[in-house]
C-alpha cells in the first residue's frame, strides 16, 4: 500500500482517484487506464516498473522514498503538478509490486521559490527523510544554491523544471563531485533558445512574421535563451528591430509595446514567466498592433484562459506536452491516469516530474541496488520513451553532460496557440506538423 509523507511527516493512506464512479461508457476506469499505460511502456521503462526481484548493494532501506522539492504546492500549478506527479508516478508502481520490493513513498517539501529555504528542505529530504533520491525544483536561484548540497549527499537529484545550462557545467567541470545531477526536464534554457529558432525556420514565414521583436524578462534563466537568439536568429531570414531584456519587475508593459509598434515588427517574440501575465494582458486589453508568441510559462498552463478571460487567445506558446497532444504513446494516458487522481491535468513540470522518477527507477532495478554510485552509470545509458519525448542524458565529454538529449528523436517541445473553442481555451498545436491540430489564427485586431 502506498503511504505518503506529508510537510509535517504525518502520514496518510494511499489517494484515491477523485474521477473514478465519473468515467463515461467507452473509457477505461482509472486502474484499467494505468495498466494500460504500464502495457505501453518501452522495455528499459517496463523493467523498471517491474522492478521486485529484491534489494541490492549498500543504500537506503525499508520503503523506497522519494523526496520532492516544489514551490507551493497546495496553490502554485507548477508546484502541485511536481508534487501530483510523484505521487501519480508511486501510485503506479505500487500498482504493480513497488521498486525493488518496497513500497514507494513519497515525501514533499515547499521551496518556496527561495534559495535558502530550498537549501533546508533539500537537507530535511536527505538527512532527516534518508530518501532514495530527489527530484522536483522549478526556480534555477535554487537549483544552483543546491547544487554542493547535492554532492555532499552523494543522493541524486533528477531536476525537472529549472532550465538553467550552469548545473550542467558543473557537471562538466567536476564530475566526481556533482555526478549526481541529472536533469530530466525541461530541455536546459540553450535549447529552449534553440527550440525557439527551429520553430522560427520552419513556421514564422507561414505565420506572417518577417520581423519580431524579441523581449526577455532580466532572470538568470533567461540568459541562455537571449544569447542563442542574438546569434542565430537573424540567421533566418527574420527583422529583429528590438532586442530588449527587460527589469524583472516589470508591471507596466506600454512604453515597451509603444516601441515594438513604432519598429513596425509583426510579432513579439517573448521569453518570459515571472512577469507573463501582465504582459498577455496589457497586450490583449490593449489590442497591440503586433502578434505575440514564444516561451511563456504562465501560458502553458492548461487552465490559464479562464484565470486571464481569454487574454490569451491568439498567442503562440512553447511548451513540453499538453493534454491534447499524443507527443509519445505515453502522453495521453499519463494525462488520463493523473486527471483520474488529481481532477486537473499537469502543466510540464508533471510530466518531467513523472519522467524523473521512471528514470531513476528504471536505473535502480537495472542496477538491482539502492545505492547512487551503483545507479548512476545506469541513468547514464539509459534510453526510453517518456510522457514528453525520448528521456537520454548527454554524457561526460559533451558541453552539458547528464542534460536531457534535445533533438527530433529526444526531447523536441511542441508550439501551440490559444484558440477559443465552445467558450473555452483550447491549446491547438501548430508544430511540429505531425502533431498539428489546427491552423494559425491571426489576432483580428491586427
Amino acid at each position: 500500500m502506498q503511504t505518503m509523507v506529508n510537510e509535517d511527516n504525518s502520514r496518510t493512506g494511499r489517494e484515491t482517484d477523485g474521477n473514478e464512479s465519473g468515467v463515461s461508457s467507452g473509457t477505461l476506469s482509472s486502474p484499467s487506464r494505468r495498466r494500460a499505460f504500464l502495457g505501453s511502456v518501452g522495455a528499459a521503462a517496463a523493467v523498471g516498473l517491474a522492478g521486485c526481484m529484491g534489494g541490492g548493494g549498500s543504500g537506503p532501506s525499508g520503503a523506497f522514498k522519494i523526496g520532492v522539492l516544489a514551490p507551493e504546492p497546495s496553490k502554485n500549478p507548477i508546484g502541485s503538478s511536481i508534487a501530483n506527479a510523484a505521487k501519480y508516478a508511486a501510485t503506479t508502481l505500487n500498482e504493480n509490486d513497488g521498486v525493488l520490493g518496497n513500497d514507494v513513498e513519497v515525501v514533499v517539501k515547499d521551496t518556496h521559490e527561495d534559495p535558502a529555504t530550498g537549501k533546508s528542505k533539500y537537507q530535511e529530504l536527505t538527512v532527516g527523510e534518508e530518501v532514495d533520491f530527489t527530484t522536483g525544483v522549478f526556480t534555477s536561484e535554487v537549483m544552483l544554491n543546491l547544487m554542493d548540497s547535492i554532492a555532499e549527499q552523494s543522493t541524486v537529484h533528477m531536476n525537472a523544471g529549472s532550465a538553467t545550462p550552469d548545473t550542467a557545467k558543473q557537471v562538466k567541470a567536476d564530475y566526481e563531485k556533482y555526478k549526481y545531477y541529472f536533469r530530466s526536464g525541461p530541455v536546459n534554457s540553450h535549447y529552449l533558445g534553440q527550440n525557439m529558432i527551429d520553430f522560427a525556420d520552419a513556421k514564422f514565414s507561414d505565420l506572417g512574421w518577417d520581423s519580431v521583436a524579441v523581449l526577455a524578462e532580466d532572470y538568470a534563466w533567461t540568459e541562455p535563451v537571449t544569447s542563442v537568439l542574438e546569434d542565430k536568429l537573424a540567421a533566418t531570414g527574420v527583422d529583429v528591430p528590438i532586442s530588449k531584456r527587460y527589469a524583472s519587475g516589470t508591471s507596466d508593459f506600454s512604453p515597451i509595446y509603444d516601441d515594438i509598434e513604432s519598429s513596425d515588427a509583426d510579432a513579439a517574440y517573448v521569453v518570459m514567466a515571472h512577469t507573463g501575465t501582465s504582459a498577455i494582458v496589457q497586450w490583449a486589453k490593449q489590442q497591440r498592433a503586433f502578434e505575440f508568441g514564444g516561451i511563456h510559462v504562465p501560458m502553458q498552463f492548461p487552465s490559464y484562459y479562464g484565470s486571464v478571460n481569454g487574454a490569451n487567445r491568439y498567442a503562440v506558446v512553447q511548451n513540453s506536452a499538453t493534454p491534447n497532444a499524443a507527443v509519445t504513446e505515453k502522453t495521453m494516458p499519463f494525462n488520463e491516469g493523473y486527471y483520474d487522481q488529481f481532477d486537473s491535468y499537469p502543466v510540464y513540470t508533471g510530466y518531467h516530474t513523472y519522467d524523473a522518477v521512471m528514470s531513476y527507477v528504471n536505473a535502480a532495478t537495472a542496477a538491482d541496488s539502492r545505492n547512487a554510485d551503483d545507479v548512476i552509470p545506469e541513468i547514464e545509458s539509459q534510453s526510453f520513451t517518456g510522457t514528453a519525448g525520448t528521456v537520454s542524458y548527454y554524457g561526460q565529454d559533451q558541453a552539458y553532460p547528464h542534460d536531457l538529449v534535445y533533438g527530433q528523436d529526444a526531447a523536441w517541445p511542441l508550439w501551440f496557440q490559444w484558440q477559443e473553442g465552445d467558450g473555452s481555451g483550447s491549446q491547438t498545436t501548430l508544430w511540429p506538423d505531425e502533431l498539428a491540430s489546427g491552423s494559425y489564427q491571426k489576432p483580428p485586431w491586427v
